[in-house]
């Protein structure tokens, strides 16, 4: 049976009357987006699918980490399968190499590279920049060759640029509503001093992310006729996007470029920084580094383009050489299973992690910051708050924040100047739900964001958020780090703290001795997690993607043992946009019906009529309000509240009661409350 049919509905349901037999009256919001957001009820995308092959995650992963971090490193296949499919189709093929020669020619002709996309397409935009580009470019600043490359191509490390919608603010946590409105796409082109010859990435994994529309219309409006300075990437197939008005403008404007790289379902439902970002950021981080090395094999012998890290295996073989990074960090699911253990056994006991990285900053930063949204988490700690409530905090060796920021961003902060933003949001949305949250996140998106959040390991951080007894530490190595003086301090301050450490390296050789040795000499050994990618290339994109890979599988395999994920479904999400609300009132609706379907709800409550789509929005935005202000449901994840509160109204054929629902849940979760019901709700 189909997850779709499962579900009980194939399409969302027109605005209905008030749905009664809840006693939930539709707010004008919900109102308005069953009738008139048609377009952000998006879970006939391919990506928004449940996979089978992690379904059931969460009751795998509380008999058995391993198995569990397996089930979800499983569908990372996915990703080979669909990189070797591109590699051997002449048509999709020619397309990347398409891309690569433009980037050549670019570059070659003095013009920049400017990749755009949001929420995790947004740190998949970042990351090119600032986790490949830019440090690629500081380590060759001490090769020899560095001279003849200045001298023919200057300035070449400063032609990347790579933006996030809303500013590297949002690197924290997304702004409120900037994701859905086209305009901020324009805005965010014209402050970045991109030019019409420029050539621009404009990255969506669903490819329907109305910011990232907005940049390649833009884009594509800048530079004219020229249908080669813009390129529209995304992962859903084409026949999936059409029904989308704003995903048909570009698919069907001949100026636009498009790199389709559809790989299935997440292997968490809807959750795209997993195998849909993995896939785009591999796929344009070796493009560009294809491009790169064509440009400066003009001026440079082959030896001196090996001494940079440069091989000879062209785009079609990187492609097919992504299934031996996928296997190899599949087959470290055993070790890895230890420290997700101890990591959520952490905060199941109240206590919180740090993660220490130098190379392996943005990596590390990147998947920190998405667990947030993903999971209903607190986003990092501003530095002046009175209490932390964050679990989770990320450091970087550097004396202040600014410093730390440098090491991240390998440039300096940029924020969102209101003078340019703020009269076209307060004029030029229409939609005043759009227009609230917009103006809000606006507040919120400065260059003043800098001083907010300090991820230097320093001795401020240190006296303000140091390590306690039973916390949680890792210490992530990147490629050939070197072992230096500050990691040896972080590990003693927080092994003599009484932490719990961990050390994570990926790299191309095997983890040098003196590692092991220093983690072994501490008062509590530490336990190591070695993995080798052996090629070794100039971005380190093999080692990143590798590492990304690491951390996605382990940090979903610790908020799934935290009771974080249901199933393979993030019944946790925040529903802080368009697309969020759309998710969400999704995963109420296939839940419930879910649930409605089986032998076991039909023996003791006979047949009940499916939940319609205006039903599950009008209680999505009731949990909404009933989460913010009333106290029985503060903390509680609307969409897990909603799926308890409308079948504890079906059952007893009553109006939802939101205080029984909330101490329901707060009881024992939804994976307990559905437990009577799971076993006829597997996907086959």
């Amino acid at each position: 049976m189909s997850f779709l049919a499962m579900a009980g509905v194939l399409a969302p349901a027109t605005a209905q009357p008030a749905p009664s037999r809840l006693g939930v009256t539709p707010s004008a919001q919900s109102q308005d987006f069953v009738a008139h957001k048609q377009q952000f009820q998006l879970h006939s995308l391919l990506t928004e699918q449940r996979h089978p092959r992690s379904f059931d995650l969460s009751t795998r992963i509380a008999a058995d980490t391993t198995d569990g971090l397996a089930a979800l490193l499983a569908v990372d296949e996915d990703i080979a399968k669909a990189l070797q499919g591109v590699a051997d189709d002449p048509a999709r093929r020619a397309a990347l190499e398409a891309a690569s020669h433009d980037i050549t020619r670019a570059l070659r002709d003095g013009h920049r590279l400017y990749f755009y996309g949001t929420g995790s397409t947004g740190r998949l935009a970042e990351t090119i920049e600032s986790g490949l580009w830019r440090p690629f470019w500081q380590r060759a600043a001490a090769s020899p060759a560095m001279a003849k490359i200045e001298a023919r191509f200057p300035g070449l490390g400063e032609r990347v640029r790579g933006e996030i919608t809303g500013g590297d603010r949002a690197l924290i946590a997304s702004l409120e509503g900037f994701e859905d409105i086209p305009e901020i796409g324009r805005l965010q082109l014209q402050d970045n001093g991109i030019q019409r010859d420029d050539l621009v990435f404009a990255v969506t994994e669903g490819g329907e992310t109305s910011a990232v529309i907005g940049t390649a219309l833009a884009a594509a409006d800048q530079a004219g006729a020229d249908a080669r300075r813009t390129w529209f990437v995304y992962n859903n197939p084409d026949d999936v996007l059409r029904p989308f008005e704003r995903s048909r403008r570009v698919l069907d404007d001949p100026r636009i470029a498009k790199i389709p790289l559809p790989t299935g379902p997440q292997a968490i439902t809807g959750s795209t920084r997993m195998q849909a970002t993995t896939t785009s950021l591999y796929v344009l981080g070796v493009v560009l580094e294809d491009a790169t090395r064509t440009l400066l094999s003009e001026v440079l012998t082959a030896e001196e383009l090996a001494s940079l890290g440069f091989g000879e295996s062209g785009i079609a073989d990187r492609l097919r050489g992504f299934a031996g990074i996928q296997q190899t960090v599949a087959a470290a699911a055993p070790k890895l299973a230890a420290w997700t253990d101890r990591e959520a056994a952490g905060y199941a006991a109240g206590h919180r992690a740090t993660y220490l990285a130098t190379r392996a900053l943005m990596p590390v930063f990147v998947d920190v910051t998405e667990r947030a949204p993903t999971f209903r988490l607190g986003p990092l700690d501003p530095v002046d708050t009175p209490e932390r409530r964050s679990w989770i905090q990320v450091w970087t060796p550097a004396g202040n924040a600014q410093q730390a920021w440098q090491a991240l961003l390998h440039r300096p902060f940029h924020g969102l100047d209101k003078a340019l933003y703020l009269p076209p949001f307060e004029t030029g949305i229409q939609d005043p739900y759009l227009r609230e949250s917009a103006l809000r996140g606006l507040a919120n998106a400065g260059d003043e964001q800098q001083a907010l959040y300090d991820l230097s390991y320093s001795d401020a951080n240190m006296r303000r958020s140091g390590p306690q007894a039973g916390d949680s530490g890792a210490l992530i190595l990147l490629g050939d780090e070197a072992h230096d003086e500050a990691n040896r301090q972080w590990l003693h301050a927080f092994s003599s703290a009484g932490a719990d450490l961990v050390l994570v390296s990926v790299s191309a050789r095997p983890l040098a001795s003196e590692v092991v040795r220093d983690a072994a000499a501490l008062p509590r050994p530490v336990p190591v997690i070695a993995v080798t990618v052996p090629q070794r290339d100039a971005f380190e994109l093999d080692q990143t993607i590798a590492l990304k890979m690491l951390l996605n599988a382990h940090s979903t395999g610790v908020m799934a043992k935290r009771g974080r994920v249901v199933g393979n479904t993030m019944t946790s999400v925040q529903p802080g946009n368009l697309k969020l609300i759309g998710r969400a009132t999704w995963l109420i609706l296939s839940h419930v019906n879910a649930v409605l379907e089986t032998p076991a709800w039909r023996d003791a409550y006979g047949r009940t009529a499916p939940l319609a789509y205006a039903e599950a929005n009008a209680v999505l935005f009731e949990a909404i309000e009933q989460r913010r202000n009333a106290p029985g449901a503060s903390g509680l994840p609307e969409v897990e509240l909603s799926v308890v509160a409308v079948l504890d109204a079906l059952k007893a054929g009553a109006p939802i009661d939101w205080n029984a629902a909330a101490s329901h849940l707060r009881a024992g979760g939804l994976s307990r409350y559905l437990a009577p019901y799971a076993t006829t709700m597997r996907d086959r």
